[in-house]
């Protein structure tokens, strides 16, 4: 079984890929991590895109699609997959195709852009420690103190809201076209993010298992 996990910054699609994964006992393979692996294997695709990050540039899409290629012909995908964070855009996912993968599945969770900065900006994390925090779900003992080491609790930039518009802006140009070019082909489960990751979990299931 083939998936692909769409949605917005901090609708939770890489925590119901973790899931999923397990539940069927297939691989979650993310771009970062198939980047991070073909850079410490020294795969050809590796070497280039290691040439454009050392220059500071954004790795092209031929290197990115090559890498994916390189990840999906390896033995423990030969049952099936979990793509999450690519395709990105509509050109990455006509290559896709083009490859002659193919996918059973594009499980889109569907989040609302307030619940989403609501979510994210309220997240906070250890700067000693690392332990993570929010100030609504998963309050600390006492208000900015991490409860195991003491440390002081922040806010990163990427849960800015400033940032996080920022990244539901470039999400709704560029990714989200994807959920109706994955509609077309009759591929495309909607389901509706829910505050409880096992709830989600339970919906998609339905819509899989149905």
């Amino acid at each position: 079984m083939n998936i692909i996990m769409l949605g917005a910054p901090g609708a939770g699609k890489g925590t119901q890929a973790a899931v999923l994964c397990e539940h069927f006992g297939i691989p979650t393979i993310s771009t970062g991590n198939m980047i991070r692996e073909a850079l410490k294997n020294g795969t050809e695709m590796g070497l280039k895109a290691k040439s454009f990050m050392d220059e500071g540039k954004l790795v092209p899409d031929e290197v990115v699609i090559g890498i994916v290629k390189e990840r999906l012909a390896e033995d423990d995908c030969k049952k099936g997959f979990i793509l999450d964070g690519f395709p990105r855009t509509i050109p990455q996912a006509e290559a896709l195709d083009a490859m002659g993968v193919e996918i059973q599945y594009v499980i889109n969770i569907d989040v609302s852009d307030e619940r989403i900065i609501n979510r994210m900006s309220g997240r906070r994390v250890c700067e000693n420690c690392g332990r993570p925090y929010h100030l609504v779900n998963l309050k600390p003992s006492k208000e900015g103190i991490c409860d195991d080491c003491g440390g002081t609790l922040v806010q990163r930039k990427d849960d800015h809201p400033d940032t996080v518009l920022a990244r539901l802006d470039v999400y709704h140009k560029e990714t989200e076209p994807l959920a109706d070019y994955y509609d077309k082909q009759g591929k495309l489960i909607n389901v509706e993010g829910q505050d409880e990751v096992d709830t989600t979990t339970d919906l998609i299931l339905k819509e899989i298992e149905a």
